[in-house]
């Protein structure tokens, strides 16, 4: 259906309509109130995970407890001085790439190791970081990936020292490695 532009209105029209209203009279415009202040937002993910954590723990074969404190890893190739582990541990090297293997199965987790230390030989770097997770899914089995990335780590012969991170950068659930200066 067109719509049509509205008909002028007529002189005639206009005074009958002054005539029926009768005298009028303007009112000023009034500001139109504020808005009403929004509601504060609800965290709604935090409090449905938190809520989660009890049913989570009670599923735990292990305690994850003991995860953090004494499974710390750390590792320093024969050889080389003790104070460079020592230094790795108080973070006092630069990461200049890390990997994250969550979610990761044993197979891939282990290719992606291999390549990306492979990759950060290649560019150079010297200190990397591999984030492995603490293995709180992992149920009576333990932290897989953790103690696969160990594993693998020792068995480099490009890898001088490793050690669990910060717990700024990761915890236990991390492990920051330097590598042998590229030839």
């Amino acid at each position: 259906m067109k719509r049509h532009p509205p008909a002028p209105v007529s002189e005639d029209d206009a005074r009958l309509f002054r005539e029926a209203i009768g005298a009028v009279r303007r009112i000023d415009p009034v500001a139109a109130p504020p808005p009403a202040p929004k509601p504060a937002p609800l965290p709604r993910m935090l409090e449905a995970d938190e809520a989660a954590v009890p049913g989570e723990l009670l599923d735990m074969a292990f305690d994850p407890a003991t995860l953090e404190v004494g499974e710390e890893l750390g590792y320093l190739r024969d050889g080389y001085s003790p104070k460079l582990l020592r230094q790795l541990k108080r973070g006092q090297f630069s990461v200049q790439d890390e990997i994250d293997l969550h979610e990761m199965n044993a197979a891939a987790a282990q290719a992606s190791i291999a390549g990306f230390l492979a990759e950060a030989r290649q560019h150079g770097l010297r200190c990397v970081r591999i984030i492995h997770g603490k293995g709180l899914r992992s149920k009576a089995a333990g932290p897989v990936l953790k103690a696969l990335t160990d594993r693998l780590l020792r068995r480099r012969d490009d890898v001088v020292a490793f050690a669990s991170a910060r717990p700024a950068q990761g915890g236990t659930g991390a492990v920051v490695v330097l590598l042998k200066h590229p030839p």
